[in-house]
């Protein structure tokens, strides 16, 4: 990938047992607003959203939320400084995120986080897109998921290049090389089952 200018984060509404999480989340804004790379996220307050959030602004950052109004009214939304879209809907708020996202990183967090990762990553298997995803695996957190993945493969659900539609780092530190140095998806993970 050539530029970088926006950068999805999918992570939590949650800050998570472990405290590695809030700091590479904190981490990952700061280098997200000093190499002014504009942050998308779901736009909440709360938990590692409001985390990599906050951090992107106070390093002089853009940062645009994308928050269906039911949360809006649930009052879980918004951080000082950031733009906000307010969408209808969870499908909306998806599909909004992924148009103004040039690559997309995922933190921990919960069933909100692994719905959005295996969506992207699904379109990314049917080659309607070919952005750069990038799971942070803090202290082994999607170790579990990276299990799961292997197990579609090893049960033969899916060709063993899916594996190649992602990059797994270990912290923040390596997000922007894995980015660059992502390799364009392969065309027999949609094709080798026909």
């Amino acid at each position: 990938m050539t530029k970088l200018s926006t950068l999805c984060v999918f992570c939590g509404s949650r800050d998570g047992e472990d405290p590695a999480y809030a700091v590479q989340s904190e981490k990952l804004g700061q280098m997200l607003g000093e190499h002014g790379v504009t942050l998308v996220y779901g736009g909440g307050g709360i938990g590692l959203m409001a985390s990599v959030a906050n951090a992107a602004i106070q390093a002089g950052g853009d940062v645009i939320g994308i928050i269906p109004q039911f949360l809006r009214v649930l009052e879980v939304g918004g951080v000082d400084g950031a733009k906000e879209i307010v969408v209808d809907g969870m499908h909306e708020r998806k599909a909004k995120m992924f148009e103004l996202s040039d690559a997309f990183v995922v933190m921990p967090g919960g069933i909100g986080t692994l719905d959005e990762s295996i969506e992207i990553i699904t379109w990314k298997q049917l080659q309607q897109h070919n952005k750069p995803i990038v799971f942070v695996n803090i202290n082994g957190y999607w170790d579990p998921f990276l299990a799961l993945i292997a197990q579609v493969i090893k049960t033969g659900f899916g060709h063993d290049k899916i594996q190649g539609l992602y990059q797994v780092v270990d912290s923040v530190d390596q997000v922007f090389d894995a980015i660059h140095n992502a390799p364009d998806v392969d065309a027999v993970v949609l094709h080798s089952h026909l």
